[in-house]
């Protein structure tokens, strides 16, 4: 009995830190128009040769765990995570307006495919002292293809 009171508690515990930050971003006015074949065909051309293999249905598919926590479109909305735009080349706990773990925030982590593969693998084991409460993808083909679909909907076009 004691067992399942402590992990109620802990359950609890995280449900309770999981509400939106009190500086969540307001929401966009339009969304940005929908990238074509060719354009997300450049911008998985800038991720290493592997991602060349992804499946971006899939991707969308596996975000899906994500969505919960995180918005992909510019000017979206911070919810429990970050609005995730524009994640790749930007310096880890910089998204302005969003209250981030000292531990994500002085990471040193440049958001890129090879960074992010070990954060989704397991977040806590990769910066200790993070508030993410996401238990992580162990598939490499997962992340693979939530790490190429993050890459075309989170960026904007690419130049012609």
């Amino acid at each position: 009995m004691r067992q399942r009171c402590l992990m109620i508690v802990a359950i609890a515990a995280v449900l309770a830190s999981c509400g939106p930050s009190e500086t969540a971003t307001a929401p966009s006015a339009a969304p940005a128009p929908a990238l074509t074949l060719a354009q997300k065909q450049a911008l998985l051309a800038t991720l290493p040769a592997a991602y060349a293999a992804a499946d971006l249905e899939n991707g969308r598919r596996q975000f899906g765990i994500c969505r919960s926590c995180h918005t992909l479109p510019e000017g979206g909305p911070s919810l429990v995570g970050p609005n995730l735009w524009g994640v790749f080349g930007r310096a880890a706990g910089t998204t302005p307006g969003f209250d981030y773990s000292p531990a994500l925030r002085g990471s040193g982590i440049i958001w890129s495919a090879e960074t992010l593969e070990p954060w989704l693998e397991n977040p806590r084991a990769h910066v200790p002292g993070t508030r993410m409460v996401f238990a992580g993808l162990r598939d490499p083909a997962r992340r693979r293809d939530v790490i190429a679909y993050l890459r075309t909907e989170s960026s904007p076009a690419p130049a012609p």
